[in-house]
């Protein structure tokens, strides 16, 4: 379904936005576009010199904010499919800079939702976060208002065929400024600080993120938000399978952290369904028959007051699984220094 059609990317150059483009420019040859949408000028430039434009023709990069409207209604001409992936998602940095991160995430959020609304778009998927989950943090609770926006959108339509979703997840493994290639770095000062040492968290690698962001493409109705089912890992298993003769400097918890974090809340389980892969969180009034959904799907509805976070999960990265994983995923060079 991507091949012959036109796909932009908001905040194209971030870490989910360079995979996803290597993903679809390798597996659908057929693309007629992909645009790539950020304000970053300079990594715009570096992504452009690694898919030269000779041999990726259908690849093009357009400057731009998602908090300018009508530079979205420009750029979404003629483009059948959005990924919003541009978002301020540097938890202390909102907490210090709460205007600019609401004018990004929520602002921006809206601004896309219209611009969708005003053009030809057909489908556009959403990135969340499991920080939206209950928040207690700035940047949760303008992505939680981000995903109200997208899964309210599917109400204001009207005739236009176009889907919104949403799909939510974790940690993203090595992604830019995450825990992971922080920890690589310090290694090498023989100190790894540690914010809690009960603290744990969801992981997922970038390809991960790709192919649920696929899935929605493919197979969204409209007003789902999709969650996948992935292990956790303790941060002190991270900071063991990255620097095991490193100090572990205990250095209390940021302002608006979580030690757990959560992606379903008790309260989502009256709308949340088992999918198989993944968990989608359906809208409480959707506008499709939701007997022919759990069909079409074998969806299996989750019990009351079903949750899932981090702390609580069945599933565990271990501190060597975690050294595979950084190997494939972060750091093909990495190797413990004993």
């Amino acid at each position: 379904m991507i091949n012959g059609k036109t796909i932009l990317i908001t905040g194209g150059t971030g870490s989910l936005g360079k995979a996803l483009t290597n993903h679809i420019l390798n597996k659908y040859p057929n693309v007629k576009k992909l645009v790539i949408f950020s304000r970053d000028e300079q990594k715009q430039f570096q992504m452009a010199q690694e898919y030269p434009q000779h041999q990726y023709p259908q690849l093009r990069f357009l400057i731009g904010d998602v908090r300018d409207k009508e530079r979205l209604i420009r750029a979404f001409k003629d483009v059948d499919y959005v990924i919003h992936a541009a978002a301020m998602k540097h938890v202390p940095i909102a907490e210090y800079n709460p205007d600019e991160c609401i004018k990004t995430n929520i602002g921006g959020a809206e601004n896309v939702v219209h611009a969708s609304l005003e053009t030809g778009v057909e489908r556009v998927v959403a990135l969340s976060t499991d920080k939206a989950c209950a928040p207690i943090n700035l940047y949760g609770a303008t992505k939680l208002t981000s995903d109200k926006l997208f899964i309210a959108a599917n109400n204001i339509k009207g005739w236009n065929p176009i889907r919104f979703s949403v799909v939510r997840y974790g940690n993203v493994m090595g992604s830019n400024g995450s825990v992971i290639p922080f920890f690589i770095n310090k290694q090498k000062e023989g100190v790894l600080p540690i914010t809690d040492p009960e603290m744990t968290r969801f992981n997922i690698s970038l390809q991960g993120g790709v192919d649920m962001v696929m899935h929605a493409l493919e197979h969204a109705w409209g007003g789902e938000l999709f969650v996948p089912k992935i292990p956790s890992y303790k941060i002190m298993d991270v900071a063991e399978a990255i620097g095991p003769d490193c100090e572990k400097k205990i250095v209390g918890i940021r302002p608006g952290e979580k030690v757990h974090e959560e992606m379903i809340t008790p309260s989502d389980s009256f709308y949340t369904y088992d999918l198989g892969r993944y968990y989608a969180i359906l809208p409480s009034n959707p506008r499709w028959s939701l007997e022919e959904f759990i069909g079409e799907f074998d969806a299996k509805k989750v019990p009351l007051g079903f949750k899932y976070n981090s702390g609580e999960n069945t599933e565990w990265e271990t501190v060597e699984s975690l050294r595979s994983l950084i190997k494939e995923h972060v750091d093909e060079t990495f190797e413990v220094v004993q």
